[in-house]
C-alpha cells in the first residue's frame, strides 16, 4: 500500500531576510504532516507547480520592486494555492487602501495623501507634530516624524519628486505610552494580540514589544475591519494595527496582510494554529 506523500509547503522569503519567525513555523508545519521549506520569491530555480500551498511570509525585498513582486504572484497563484491570494496583495501592498477601509466606515488614523505633481500644506495636514512617509515601504523605511512642517513637506516632495505618493498623518501621544496593538488572526478567527513598542521615539520612549489581551473595543474594531476586505474568508493570517487618539477610540494605523511579523513567539500556541490552517488549505 503506497503512502500518500505529505502535501508540500513554500515557506515564501527573501534572499537577505533576517526572518525569526521561520524556524519555529517551519517546526510547526512539520508537526501538522507537511512538507515545508523555505523559497525565495525570485528565484529563477524554484517550481512553484510542485507545492501544493505558497505561503507568502517574509518577502520584504519587494518594496523597490512591487510591480516585479505583483507579477511574481499572478504567474505563482496559477500553478499553486498562493496565501494570501493575489487580489490581497495588489491592494495591500500599497497602503492607499487604508483610503478605501475609510470610505467604508473603518476608524482610519486621519491620513493626508500627496501623489506625484501635489505637495503638503498647512491645510492639508493640520496637525503638530506629522508622520511622513511613503504608501509603499515597510517598517519605519523613507519614514519622517517631525513638528518641522518645512521638514515634513520637503519629505513629502522628495517622495513625490521620485514618483511615489506620500502619506501624511498625526502622530499620536497613545504611540509613546499604550503603544500599538496588533491583533494576530489566523485561518479566519482571532489568534493573539502584542503591545508594540513605537518605532520612531527616542531612548526614553521606547518600550518591548509583550503579549497582551486586546480590549473588547479593539476587538470590535479589527472584526470590522476584516469585514471589510471581500477576501475575508479566504485570508490565512492578517495583522490588524491599533493605536488609541486623543479620545481613547481605538484607530487602525496599518492592516497587514502581506508579508507581516506575526509574533508567533509570543502565544505558545500560535505556531499550531498557523499550521493547522495551512493544513486545512493544503487538503
Amino acid at each position: 500500500m503506497t503512502a500518500t506523500p505529505a502535501p508540500a509547503v513554500a515557506y515564501v522569503t527573501s534572499r537577505e531576510a533576517p526572518d525569526m519567525e521561520a524556524e519555529v513555523a517551519l517546526a510547526a508545519f512539520a508537526g501538522q504532516g507537511l512538507a515545508a521549506e523555505r523559497v525565495v520569491w525570485d528565484d529563477p530555480a524554484a517550481e512553484w507547480s510542485r507545492y501544493d500551498v505558497a505561503v507568502v511570509r517574509s518577502t520584504w525585498d519587494y518594496i523597490g520592486r512591487r510591480a516585479e513582486f505583483l507579477d511574481w504572484a499572478r504567474r505563482t497563484a496559477e500553478l499553486t494555492r498562493l496565501c494570501n491570494p493575489v487580489p490581497v496583495l495588489e491592494r495591500n501592498t500599497d497602503k492607499t487602501y487604508l483610503r478605501e477601509l475609510a470610505g467604508a466606515g473603518v476608524p482610519v488614523v486621519p491620513t493626508a495623501w500627496v501623489a506625484p505633481g501635489g505637495r503638503l500644506d498647512g491645510g492639508t495636514a493640520p496637525w503638530p507634530e506629522l508622520v511622513v512617509k511613503p504608501t509603499v515601504s515597510s517598517g519605519a523605511r523613507d519614514t519622517v516624524r517631525t513638528t518641522d512642517r518645512a521638514a515634513a513637506a520637503a519629505h513629502a516632495e522628495s517622495l513625490t519628486a521620485a514618483g511615489r505618493t506620500a502619506m501624511v498623518q498625526p502622530y499620536l501621544p497613545a504611540v509613546d505610552g499604550e503603544g500599538e496593538t496588533s491583533l494576530v488572526f489566523l485561518g479566519g478567527g482571532f489568534s493573539h494580540a502584542v503591545r508594540r513598542g513605537p518605532m520612531l521615539s527616542g531612548p526614553a520612549g521606547r518600550f518591548a514589544d509583550e503579549a497582551r489581551e486586546p480590549d473588547a473595543d479593539q476587538l470590535a474594531v479589527a472584526e470590522q475591519v476584516l469585514a471589510a476586505v471581500p477576501e475575508r474568508s479566504e485570508l490565512l493570517y492578517a495583522r490588524v494595527d491599533l493605536v488609541r487618539d486623543e479620545d481613547g477610540a481605538p484607530l487602525l494605523i496599518e492592516l497587514e496582510l502581506t508579508e507581516p511579523r506575526l509574533f508567533l513567539q509570543y502565544d505558545p500556541q500560535a505556531p499550531a494554529r498557523l499550521a493547522a490552517a495551512v493544513r486545512a488549505l493544503a487538503g
